[in-house]
């Protein structure tokens, strides 16, 4: 599959079979993760593969979390059925920028803009994992509202690093229709 082909059909998988992901496989999608190009080459990316009797325990961390935040009476949007997504697939990595500060502490004005820096190389790097696994086969999901268990993600993991996002995989149990794109002339400004 050509990299144009692999951009046009990648989806956002959201149901997966009850089937492992082989070890050489999510070598490969980290592999190309960390080929991803990054700001003066920081590579700021930490990769938590998550499988096995773990990725119980860290569905758990993350169900008690959002269970919490809705009975402090937070709105935690999306993140139920984001879990749900999570609890089919039989891997989860969890992805953290080594270099960010997180997002409650102050920072001053250059810290901002490496801080946006760097999450944008662990955007490309996300970017090359989903494309690698829609070239082989995997369904994959980016998730963004980990955040609802930021803290205790962190606290599991004893890592004071910024956890900016997930990616879980698996064997893809849906085909999704094409998602609708805003049209060329309504997005790019043509100047010359």
């Amino acid at each position: 599959m050509e990299t144009l082909q692999a951009i046009r059909t990648r989806r956002s998988i959201r149901r997966f079979k009850n089937e492992p992901l082989d070890q050489n496989t999510i070598e490969k999608i980290l592999e190309a993760a960390i080929l991803a190009p990054s700001a003066k080459n920081s590579q700021p990316w930490r990769f938590t593969v998550v499988r096995g009797a773990q990725r119980d325990e860290m569905l758990h961390r993350v169900q008690r979390a959002i269970e919490q935040r809705v009975a402090d009476g937070e709105d935690v949007g999306s993140s139920r059925s984001t879990l749900r997504v999570m609890q089919q697939a039989p891997v989860t990595i969890l992805i953290h920028n080594t270099q960010g500060i997180h997002p409650w502490k102050a920072r001053k004005e250059h810290e901002s803009w490496w801080d946006v820096a760097t999450v944008q190389s662990i955007g490309a790097a996300i970017e090359n994992m989903l494309l690698a696994a829609t070239q082989m086969g995997i369904g994959s999901l980016w998730i963004a509202d980990i955040w609802e268990a930021y803290v205790e993600l962190n606290e599991w993991l004893q890592t004071d690093d910024q956890l900016v996002a997930a990616v879980s995989l698996g064997l893809p149990d849906q085909e999704p229709r094409d998602p609708t794109r805003k049209p060329m002339d309504k997005v790019v400004r043509w100047m010359e």
